[in-house]
């Protein structure tokens, strides 16, 4: 089993599959709480569960280390969290997937402008290539509206270079750390104040006990869990047992798995998701590190 869970194609694939259905529990979610709720949610139950792994972890790092949690957890744990719930009010939780697929584009970028990180020209050619599959899902897809407003998308781009950002510091500065201990310590770190955003967003004092609630609330928790600690544990360990190029490679998988959900929930097929996802797959072939001989 343990063999099973290092390996570097299994970790993707189930990144892929819990992240890339995110985004439609995050849209029936919305039907009861608001973006803030469903954000601070996410952050404050993971740091309930993962408490008594990130408390003890927090107690023996020095402050140095302290400072790049705390960081890691600010851009990849807490401000997407909120991005994206406010960013699907109006965009479709599959035009969300599919503009998620620009993180490694944003690793590649950040990588080597922040941290000197060189890459090869065929994982640059390999994110391009992804990025014009993602492109031309986005394009014809038929899952924008007349609300899918162009604002409301650059926040999920925005998230996109958050968890870009987090990727890289992982890999730079906090290699040396467990992945589980890794994702305890950043969600019991920012737990507290998504705590407080919960509490001050009414989410307990306007709560109504009917079947629409407890569905959403059924909707919510599943993300919670299986979407966020879970997933964040095996992409923390997927970062360290790779490259933030080749974690960053699981949001080339989330269209594809975003768009089913969409189809699932009434959106048309089109050829054209069969020619950017087989463009997405093909980065991915071509990001992907090759063993050293």
């Amino acid at each position: 089993m343990g063999k099973i869970i290092d390996n570097k194609w299994f970790l993707l694939i189930i990144i892929a599959v819990t992240w890339g259905s995110s985004f439609i529990l995050i849209k029936k979610s919305l039907l009861v709480f608001s973006p803030f709720q469903i954000g601070a949610f996410r952050v404050a139950i993971s740091g309930i569960l993962l408490a008594l792994i990130g408390l003890p972890a927090l107690r023996k790092m020095p402050s140095k280390t302290l400072f790049w949690i705390a960081l890691t957890g600010f851009f990849g744990n807490f401000i997407p969290m909120y991005l994206f719930p406010i960013a699907q009010t109006r965009v479709s939780s599959a035009l969300a997937g599919i503009l998620d697929s620009l993180v490694p584009v944003f690793v590649l970028v950040f990588g080597f402008f922040l941290f000197g990180i060189k890459s090869k020209w065929l994982q640059i050619l390999g994110a391009l290539i992804g990025f014009v599959g993602a492109g031309i899902l986005m394009y014809f897809s038929e899952t924008t509206s007349e609300e899918s407003k162009l604002g409301y998308a650059l926040l999920v781009v925005l998230a996109t270079a958050c968890y870009a950002v987090a990727a890289l510091i992982i890999k730079a500065k906090l290699q040396h750390i467990p992945s589980m201990k890794l994702s305890g310590a950043v969600f019991t770190i920012w737990m507290v104040p998504s705590l407080l955003i919960l509490i001050f967003s009414g989410f307990f004092s306007d709560f109504q006990p009917n079947t629409e609630t407890w569905e959403a609330l059924g909707y919510l928790s599943i993300l919670t869990i299986l979407g966020t600690t879970i997933a964040i544990i095996l992409y923390y360990k997927l970062i360290q047992n790779t490259s933030p190029v080749f974690a960053s490679t699981v949001t080339y998988l989330l269209p594809l798995v975003a768009v089913v959900w969409g189809l699932l929930d009434g959106e048309k097929f089109s050829l054209w998701y069969v020619i950017g996802g087989l463009l997405i797959l093909w980065g991915i072939y071509l990001i992907r590190e090759k063993k050293k001989i």
